[in-house]
């Protein structure tokens, strides 16, 4: 199973890496659009500034053979932020200059001169970046439309740039941690939708497992009755029924583990039914063979309601786990079994069980002093199956004490 295993987890390892993935170039996208965005949005507040500067300054002036500044003057405009030059900018009429009062940002005269110049030749609107500058450079025109010069509001793209890559690195910064949580969140929720295939795997492996385990006996005991029957023609008649029964019974245990299976896998539902439990228990005990084992049962009627091949299979695994760890290197074996009030309890004179692996002996595969390996393990889940607890404990005389308890069927 250990190949299936490393397919699962490399499954799970696709499915992260493909959710990450895709969630990553979508992610990626809208990045770049936030990016963009901002840009453009800073860009667009820039230009928005400027022309203000220029729509303010063009109603200000006038030109009457001249330039005329004086409402300009004292207006806010000529001594705030962004600053702006008029300029003939190469007019063929007489014009003047002037330049804003308060200096935010130290530019070139040429550059403005020269935006200027194609301002007027142009006849049209300039902007854009120029020489670490955002400028925009308005056309002047008298009254018949003839230009004569140009304004020119210029501002330092510098904040503005180092604004916009604050933004950029918090984008990423932010990108980066999403993508992170991306991982991890495609980590769990591949995790959950291969849960079902582990669940299958581990009950496939829970299924041979119980299965090797529960044939190993008979199996051995039919290889030893065929060999006595090939040794001992004259035995025939006695030792052919001894190995129709066991295998019947090997049959019965493939049946149970396949119900088992199918139950645990959510397919299949209890046939639950009222049994007298003391009746059942009086069956297990006398079709389990005990050699050398005293085994006594006191029981009073007792009605419980549960599925009776599981509940069998689940009885018969106690008293397998009483005689064959119940005894003593120095004394006889003895079983002890007790029901009464929807409750097994099969006791035995071996050496116990260590309090500290109390709970270790229901696991699977588990081979401490007072547990048979799967044997225990499946006692514990036909009574979880059925609403039912089952407890280990020792008895002050010595030897372990197992008690199934089951839901008891009418008073």
């Amino acid at each position: 199973m250990s190949g299936s295993a490393a397919r699962l987890r490399t499954l799970r390892r696709l499915l992260t890496v493909l959710f990450t993935a895709m969630n990553t170039a979508g992610l990626l996208v809208f990045a770049i659009l936030v990016i963009e965005n901002d840009g453009d949005q800073g860009v667009d507040k820039l230009d928005a500034e400027l022309h203000r500067v220029t729509d303010v300054v063009s109603r200000l002036i006038d030109y009457d053979d001249s330039l005329i500044t004086a409402d300009l003057v004292g207006d806010p405009v000529n001594r705030n932020c962004p600053q702006f030059v008029i300029l003939p900018g190469g007019a063929t009429r007489e014009f003047g200059s002037h330049r804003s009062e308060r200096t935010c940002v130290n530019a070139d005269m040429g550059v403005l001169s020269a935006l200027a110049t194609t301002a007027v030749s142009q006849e049209a609107l300039v902007t854009g970046p120029r020489d670490g500058l955002r400028v925009r450079a308005q056309p002047v025109k008298t009254a018949d439309g003839e230009v004569v010069g140009a304004i020119v509001a210029y501002t330092d793209l510098a904040p503005e740039r180092a604004r916009h890559l604050g933004t950029v690195w918090r984008v990423v910064g932010g990108c980066l941690v999403l993508v992170v949580a991306l991982g991890l969140a495609g980590h769990v929720l591949s995790g959950r939708a291969i849960r079902p295939a582990a669940a299958a795997l581990e009950q496939q492996e829970v299924l041979l497992a119980e299965t090797a385990h529960d044939l190993r006996t008979p199996v051995a005991a039919l290889r030893a009755l065929a060999e006595t029957a090939m040794r001992n023609p004259d035995q025939h008649a006695e030792l052919l029924p001894r190995t129709v029964g066991l295998a019947a019974r090997m049959g019965g245990i493939i049946d149970g583990l396949l119900v088992r299976a199918r139950l645990a896998a959510g397919v299949e539902h209890l046939a639950i039914q009222p049994i007298w439990l003391d009746q059942l228990v009086a069956v297990v005990v006398e079709e389990t063979p005990a050699p050398d084992v005293e085994v006594t049962v006191a029981a009073a009627p007792t009605m419980v309601n549960a599925d009776p091949t599981l509940l069998q299979r689940a009885i018969g695994n106690l008293l397998a786990n009483a005689l064959r760890h119940g005894r003593r290197p120095d004394g006889d074996a003895k079983v002890h079994i007790t029901v009464a009030g929807g409750r097994v309890t099969v006791a035995d004179n071996g050496p116990g069980i260590d309090p500290e692996a109390a709970e270790r002996v229901f696991d699977r595969f588990t081979t401490s002093g007072a547990s048979a390996g799967l044997g225990l393990a499946i006692v514990r889940w036909v009574a979880l199956a059925h609403g039912g607890t089952l407890r280990v404990y020792n008895a002050e005389e010595g030897g372990a004490i197992f008690e199934l308890s089951l839901p008891v069927s009418g008073p």
